[in-house]
């Protein structure tokens, strides 16, 4: 029997990453959204491509949530998306109540589901999902930390013409202009990068990481990136339902651990069949763990907020 994938959203995001898990074919997949006939028919065009790349999976779309119960993992993507201008902090309150109101949904029709959350800004997502679904922590993660890492791998690739595969890094941190980028531990062919590239030059590659979203938003002018946070959910899926229990950059609550506590940030960890399985503890270097804390601190200041508007209702 195979494992049941719910992805809540049927946007750019949502659809594109129901999409590459429909076509693994390990999963049922199951689209939801409030617009009708959206999931439906993005559902059954998805469908009809089986035949071509070879899927035997099944996959619908719905606006309710019977049909998701008794899910495996549930991707929520739902919320409005960053337009040009617009920072991850604006889309708060409005995403805010849209991840709560669909946690619930969630929490009520597939009780024992790993939730990987996306919908921005990411960090304070997590919490609003933690809170309303009263799941423990291991089954709350976000997705940010692989696609922020992917778009370093890609600037790094581009400037040294070698394979992302050979490029090895972390980028922990909030989901925004203060992630962390960890130099230290990037390698080219086991070779630290710092041995191959100025220092200058280098800066400037973090600083375009740290900017790679709003560099797409302002592109597209209509619409934010999709393809590679998609990619970045569908390898946390890989390894939750394949149970592989791989090591990647993922939003988590801490609890302790890098001298946080009781806050959503990204860390390397290790997913498996049971969510978050273990925290990988780093060693970082002063500049590092300041830059970490800098990072923490504008996630907190956006749960302090939060918590403002839940206490005044």
């Amino acid at each position: 029997m195979r494992k049941k994938v719910t992805i809540v959203g049927a946007g750019q995001v949502g659809a594109t990453a129901a999409q590459r898990i429909y076509e693994r074919g390990y999963a049922d997949v199951v689209l939801v959204d409030i617009v009708e006939g959206l999931p439906q028919g993005k559902a059954l065009d998805m469908l009809e491509s089986g035949p071509v790349v070879g899927s035997d999976a099944n996959i619908i779309g719905t606006n309710s949530y019977e049909e998701t119960a008794g899910s495996d993992v549930v991707v929520i993507t739902s919320g409005i998306a960053r337009r040009p201008g617009m920072s991850r902090d604006d889309l708060l309150f409005t995403n805010m109540g849209i991840i709560e109101g669909v946690t619930k949904q969630v929490a009520r029709h597939s009780p024992a589901s790993i939730i990987i959350v996306v919908t921005n800004p990411l960090d304070a997502m997590c919490h609003a999902a933690l809170d309303a679904s009263g799941f423990p922590r291991e089954r709350i993660i976000g997705q940010a930390g692989i696609l922020d890492t992917a778009r370093f791998r890609t600037f790094l690739s581009q400037e040294l013409h070698v394979s992302v595969r050979d490029i090895s890094t972390y980028v922990l941190g909030g989901h925004g202009d203060t992630m962390v980028p960890l130099v230290g531990y990037t390698t080219v062919g086991g070779v630290p990068v710092s041995n191959l590239i100025p220092k200058a030059r280098l800066d400037q590659i973090v600083q375009r990481t740290r900017d790679g979203g709003g560099e797409i938003v302002n592109l597209l002018k209509t619409g934010s990136a999709y393809y590679a946070p998609s990619a970045g959910v569908t390898e946390m899926v890989d390894s939750i339902i394949l149970d592989q229990k791989r090591i990647l950059p993922c939003t988590v609550l801490l609890k302790g651990e890098y001298g946080q506590n009781n806050l959503f940030i990204g860390v390397p960890v290790k997913l498996g069949a049971k969510g978050l399985e273990e925290i990988i503890q780093l060693k970082l270097s002063a500049e590092e763990e300041a830059m970490l804390k800098k990072s923490a601190g504008a996630v907190q200041e956006l749960v302090d907020v939060m918590k403002k508007k839940k206490a005044s209702g």
